[in-house]
């Protein structure tokens, strides 16, 4: 999928191990929370909660991302964003993320730049640095990501705390990601709007923090889909969860790209994954932050359901090995 690098294009065997980490981190500037960057033994972050948050996900070339569906930067925007949506999850502030990189000795280095660059930038978004990491040789490219953060003194908004008689809400976008993806997978590169959602996903970072201090009893992010996602919640809280579809609000870009393609956008919405929009539980309705969308209810017993009847699609979302 990749294609193959010119014989005299830079490699990052030609720079060696150091020089790629200067040249990837030399110029940058960091956050407040970065007391020491890259340059020593190990990082060091402000942690003045007494507590760290930490989350780790690995992007695998071929299983991730695909290099001819996105180009490096994007690729290095959604190694960061799928691990700071873990911590803002747990109502977290992220404080910094490191970076595993592993990739064959011919690799270009302007791949490699691309992948940093996109770091950075998507670090710089949610209002930190990348602070460290490591980098060795390897078969294939692998990108490996861990996320810090600070829960400012309040407790982490677990997946468990969910309680009959709460109000379910999502905050972010849903949907898009699967519908680039069937877009991509038909051989299309736009409309660009959706397909970028399937290239770098755009959590609601803010939006963590926010339900934590609203008093979420449980909240995550979604990841392998929505329907699976709060199967997790439901299981985990041992409660019942009725999604209700008529709080959902369908975009017209959803609307029209699944009307080409002959989709139900609905679907993509419940069941696709990779937006990594937020999902929370809050106990009435007067305490769902504003940008926040209710869309169920917590209940006694057990499951996930859709308008009250179990959903008759597919809904097991991603699972590695299955």
């Amino acid at each position: 999928m990749r294609p193959e690098p010119p014989r005299d294009a830079e490699t990052v065997a030609g720079l060696g191990e150091f020089g790629l980490i200067r040249r990837v981190t030399e110029g940058r500037a960091q956050p407040p929370p970065t007391l020491l960057g890259p340059g020593d033994d190990a990082a060091v972050v402000a942690a003045a909660d007494g507590r760290v948050v930490a989350s780790t996900d690995v992007l695998v070339e071929g299983v991730h991302f695909r290099l001819d569906w996105s180009n490096p930067e994007q690729v290095g925007r959604k190694a960061v964003a799928v691990n700071l949506a873990d911590i803002v999850a747990m109502g977290a502030v992220p404080t910094g993320v490191l970076v595993g990189l592993a990739c064959p000795g011919d690799t270009r280095v302007e791949l490699a730049d691309g992948l940093f660059a996109g770091m950075w930038q998507e670090a710089a978004n949610a209002g930190i640095g990348v602070v460290g990491g490591d980098m060795v040789t390897s078969e294939t490219l692998v990108i490996s990501v861990t996320a810090l953060g600070d829960l400012e003194g309040r407790a982490p908004v677990t997946r468990s705390g969910a309680r009959p008689g709460d109000v379910l809400a999502y905050a972010g976008r849903l949907g898009w990601a699967a519908a680039g993806l069937a877009v991509l997978g038909r051989g299309f590169r736009s409309p660009v709007a959706v397909v970028g959602a399937q290239r770098v996903p755009e959590p609601p970072y803010a939006a963590g923090p926010q339900a934590a201090r609203a008093g979420a009893t449980a909240m995550l992010d979604v990841s392998d889909g929505l329907l699976a996602d709060l199967g997790h919640m439901a299981a985990a809280s041992e409660v019942a969860i009725n999604v209700r579809t008529e709080g959902f609000e369908v975009h017209q870009r959803l609307l029209d790209v699944a009307s080409a393609l002959g989709a139900d956008p609905l679907h993509w919405m419940l069941t696709g994954g990779e937006d990594h929009a937020l999902v929370a539980a809050f106990p009435t309705p007067g305490q769902v932050p504003d940008d926040w969308h209710p869309i169920g209810w917590v209940g006694k017993g057990s499951g996930v359901t859709v308008d009250g009847r179990p959903y008759e699609g597919p809904t097991n979302g991603w699972e590695h090995w299955r």
